[in-house]
């Protein structure tokens, strides 16, 4: 994967070094979905970034006049039957939220995609309470595709019994993209 480079944005693999700034927004997720990457100590986010540096579905998107890690681009390639689709997924640190970091960068991605990867279609799972990344969904032209109810369980009720969320489905095809990018 080649550096992809914005107007404001280097977005790049992952380094061990990104460790600390990694920390500071996996730490405290503020989305349930990624609870799962949560830690505690600095010692554990960099076990996570060296996971990550060696994992080409996890990007580091970095600001591009200082360097510093802001979030990252996740981008999963699907089975062999549909080698040409992708989930894709982003986490950015809250202190950058409204700046459009998170725009610019999956932006960037979706370009890279269709027309370096030849993607044909891209599709992204948002949980029903994430109003955030919906909108960024409808910035970025993905359409609702559907509601999976009670679709998966990232964290327990107080009762210890799983939380099931409900969950949308966001697509684009690479031919509504281009549409868009005319």
């Amino acid at each position: 994967m080649p550096h992809i480079v914005t107007d404001r944005l280097i977005i790049r693999r992952f380094e061990e070094d990104d460790a600390a700034e990694l920390f500071e927004y996996i730490s405290n997720p503020r989305v349930n979905c990624f609870m799962c990457d949560k830690v505690t100590t600095l010692a554990q986010a960099k076990e996570k970034a060296k996971k990550r540096a060696d994992d080409v579905s996890y990007l580091a998107v970095c600001l591009k006049d200082t360097g510093a890690l802001i979030g990252e681009l996740m981008l999963h390639q699907d089975d062999k039957q549909q080698a040409d689709s992708y989930s894709v997924g982003w986490n950015f640190n809250e202190k950058v939220q409204g700046k459009g970091y998170a725009t610019e960068s999956a932006r960037a991605l979706f370009k890279y995609l269709f027309t370096q990867r030849d993607a044909r279609r891209l599709h992204a799972y948002v949980e029903e309470d994430n109003f955030n990344s919906q909108k960024l969904c409808e910035k970025l032209g993905m359409r609702k595709e559907g509601c999976f109810v009670e679709f998966i369980s990232f964290i327990n009720n107080p009762d210890g019994t799983p939380k099931y969320e409900n969950t949308y489905q966001y697509a684009i095809l690479k031919k509504e993209w281009l549409r868009g990018e005319s």
